[in-house]
């Protein structure tokens, strides 16, 4: 029996855009199927089943979110709160692009998960953890240039940095004032670096 081929990534990104839209329980197969151009038994073949192809949509999610972030980061001439700052103008413009956009898959998906699926749930979780932990990197070599000076520890201004990220995609849920978030973007970086 020939397997069939297809372009793995087109299609992982396709049911990423499908479950950021309509949701992890409103994206049916017949959606999926749609959006990713297989059949049915394709999608299948490939993953088993629809949580199977949304635990793939999510380390595809995971794979191009830290592609992104490591080359806006891995200039070591830049500093790190310069960077940090073109980092969450982009998440603004993300805001203001489009309706998928603007959403983070994981928030998204583990809000509405939660307590259902614990293995989506610490698939979710982990890379939310991971995520806030490359922040915290990030903000600990700005503390060890002498970039930042602050009392507190890089793990604490990560937290906090990350729950204003959450904050600022859901509020662009509602305000889509481009000036207006990006205020909000820039009093986030202010207050980080008191």
């Amino acid at each position: 029996m020939r397997t069939a081929e297809f372009d793995t990534e087109f299609v992982l990104r396709q049911a990423m855009l499908a479950f950021m839209q309509h949701g992890y329980a409103k994206t049916s197969m017949q959606k999926l199927t749609q959006v990713t151009h297989l059949h049915p038994g394709s999608l299948y073949a490939a993953f088993g089943n629809k949580k199977g192809i949304f635990l793939a949509a999510i380390e595809q999610y995971q794979k191009d979110r830290n592609a992104q972030f490591t080359a806006l980061f891995s200039h070591p001439d830049k500093p790190v709160l310069a960077t940090l700052k073109c980092y969450l103008t982009d998440i603004v413009d993300e805001c203001i692009a489009g309706e998928t956009a603007k959403v983070c898959l994981l928030t998204k998906s583990i809000t509405e998960v939660e307590g259902n699926d614990p293995q989506i749930c610490q698939v979710l979780s982990a890379n939310l953890n991971a995520y806030e932990s490359a922040l915290a990197a990030q903000l600990q070599t700005a503390i060890d240039n002498k970039e930042l000076i602050t009392q507190r520890h890089a793990d604490q201004l990560a937290r906090f940095l990350v729950m204003g990220i959450y904050g600022l995609r859901t509020y662009a849920l509602t305000n889509q004032d481009p000036n207006a978030l990006q205020q909000l973007a820039d009093e986030l970086l202010q207050v980080i670096s008191l």
